[in-house]
């Protein structure tokens, strides 16, 4: 029997369509990130949206409050990913950013147009932050364990080419008409919105999602389709079991939505200390101060160097060339390398690139502050090949299935909320304390390793079931969780399963199979209760919910006879 298809396609196309439309919504993310770096400053920009005219406060709160807009967004797959789905949220996502486009680029004069954009950055923004939660998400979820880091960091990676693309058409349109030079840049984001909106409607939803609502047969489907088996292969068969185990342990099998205290729990899932860690990760890239280079490099270069507009954009965009390059190093070293050591290796470069920078600008000499230049192009070279695409990858697989959709909104919504903050006071920052500014990126980039080095245990060229048994064995063992992510061997799919049992994670029955699935197989093949040939006692499987959500119990299933 032939596998399953979407759009027409199995296994590896299939995979290949998912992962280059996940990818555009990142390519979309990049492109807003920089298109208004390069037409902020611009005359005839600043001519028609008069309030930004030689007022850094306004620059920064037009840029800035697209972030508000990402936080909103994010917050609305908070409350209401669980329900809508992975493909429907993106799709969602998608159009809502086309609409927000629209209002931009139809601002007329004498109709008040600065509140019409700001309208339209905000609408824009709630787009973006539903998708910039989701897409992780939904990639980790559609990807096999060998390729999982280096999908989610290609998306991460085409950030740093959206951007590209966003400086070299504002560059270009700089020298058009008045109206070409702002609208063309900001109308051109509805292709990118097109690619992803209308291919996802035949794309596959995520079958762990569908597993956690209970949707078994459209999982098989899913899941055949995208590793190119058939659809009651044992393949299938195994790879859906090895999710519905990690599903039980954390008590989310069959439930539509996760509740919010689910995580804030501990115990052998861990969910709390999951949370944190791919939150703060998020919050590292803001605060390591990654936006404060990328959306005002021009405006560094003129107000801190002392380029001239043309020239600084011209920079510009050959300084997001090099963020570019050095964005694919993530591709070929995030297995190779691992999670931890690119994450330390960016944040040491991080931190002496701001070094380099404030130390040049302390002499206020024009010729001695071009030195400067050196150390944003290290900077974005650093942050390009580590801390670009790693705080994407990281919350969408440290987190456990159950609480993966909720707890990647909440690391949306920090790396959102500072994101807002830094570009909002970037501008302030350099006007008031100039070569200051560079310094406290340095410090918090100082700030950042003992956290990384003790707290941040590696995931590299694990199986996302894998990890949940990293942090079972850390608990029960009582020992770090960066130390038990060193011990533990990597395990084949039949190892999972005995290590889950080893550590509590999944319920056994007196046959060695899995008590819970083995059940629920059972039931799905018994006929109808109401049949008078059915038993009159049967055995069904009841989820120990106090227990995971208390963060006292493990979550594991118990079984009760009625």
């Amino acid at each position: 029997m032939a596998p399953p298809k979407f759009l027409g396609l199995s296994g590896r196309p299939l995979s290949l369509a998912v992962s280059t439309v996940a990818t555009t919504g990142f390519l979309l993310f990049g492109y807003d990130q920089g298109v208004m770096s390069g037409i902020i400053t611009a005359p005839a920009f600043n001519n028609f949206f008069t309030p930004t005219k030689d007022n850094s406060t306004m620059q920064g709160l037009i840029t800035a409050i697209y972030e508000i807009g990402c936080l909103i967004g994010a917050m609305f797959v908070l409350w209401t990913g669980d329900l809508l789905g992975r493909r429907k949220n993106i799709m969602v996502g998608a159009f809502i950013m086309a609409l927000g486009v629209i209002i931009q680029v139809t601002c007329q004069a004498g109709s008040n147009p600065f509140a019409q954009l700001f309208v339209g950055r905000v609408v824009m923004g709630i787009g973006n932050g539903m998708n910039t939660s989701t897409i992780p998400t939904y990639q980790a979820e559609c990807s096999k364990t060998s390729n999982r880091g280096l999908l989610i960091c290609i998306e991460g990676g085409v950030i740093a080419f959206g951007t590209l693309i966003a400086y070299w058409i504002d560059y270009g349109a700089s020298y058009g008409p008045d109206d070409l030079v702002w609208r063309f840049p900001i109308a051109f984001q509805l292709l990118f919105a097109i690619f992803i909106c209308v291919p996802m409607f035949y794309l596959p939803e995520s079958p762990r999602w569908l597993l956690s609502h209970g949707r078994t047969q459209e999982a098989d489907k899913v899941i055949a389709a995208l590793r190119g088996y058939e659809i009651d292969g044992p393949e299938t068969i195994q790879e859906r079991n090895l999710i519905v185990d990690s599903l039980r342990a954390s008590g989310g099998f069959g439930q539509k939505s996760t509740p919010f205290k689910a995580l804030f729990t501990g115990g052998k899932t861990q969910h709390f200390r999951r949370l944190l860690l791919g939150s703060s990760s998020q919050f590292m890239q803001q605060v390591g101060g990654c936006n404060a280079v990328i959306y005002y490099f021009p405006i560094l270069f003129q107000d801190s160097i002392g380029e001239t507009h043309n020239m600084s954009m011209l920079l510009g965009g050959i300084n997001m060339i090099v963020y570019s390059i050095f964005a694919t190093v993530s591709w070929f070293a995030i297995e190779r390398v691992g999670r931890r050591r690119l994450f330390l290796i960016g944040t040491v470069g991080q931190m002496l690139s701001m070094v380099i920078v404030f130390a040049c600008l302390i002499p206020d000499d024009p010729m001695k502050a071009r030195g400067a230049a050196v150390g944003l192009f290290t900077y974005i070279a650093f942050f390009g090949a580590t801390w670009l695409p790693l705080p994407w990858l990281y919350p969408a697989e440290v987190n456990p299935i159950r609480t993966r959709g909720k707890a990647n909104a909440v690391s949306t919504c920090s790396n959102w909320m500072f994101n807002f903050l830094i570009v909002m006071v970037t501008p302030i920052m350099v006007d008031k304390i100039g070569w200051g500014t560079y310094l406290f990126f340095a410090v918090m980039n100082g700030c950042f390793l003992p956290i990384i080095y003790f707290f941040y245990p590696e995931t590299a060229n694990r199986s996302l079931e894998e990890i949940d048994i990293i942090f079972a064995k850390g608990f029960v063992e009582n020992m770090s969780y960066v130390t038990a992510a060193k011990e533990l061997p990597h395990l084949t799919a039949e190892e999972i399963e005995v290590y889950a049992n080893k550590y509590g994670l999944v319920d056994r029955d007196s046959n060695g199979e899995g008590g819970n699935r083995h059940d629920e197989e059972k039931t799905r093949d018994r006929p109808d209760q109401s049949d008078s040939d059915s038993p009159a006692h049967v055995e069904i499987d009841v989820v120990d919910e106090h227990g995971v959500e208390s963060g006292f119990g493990d979550g594991i299933n118990t079984k009760e006879t009625r």
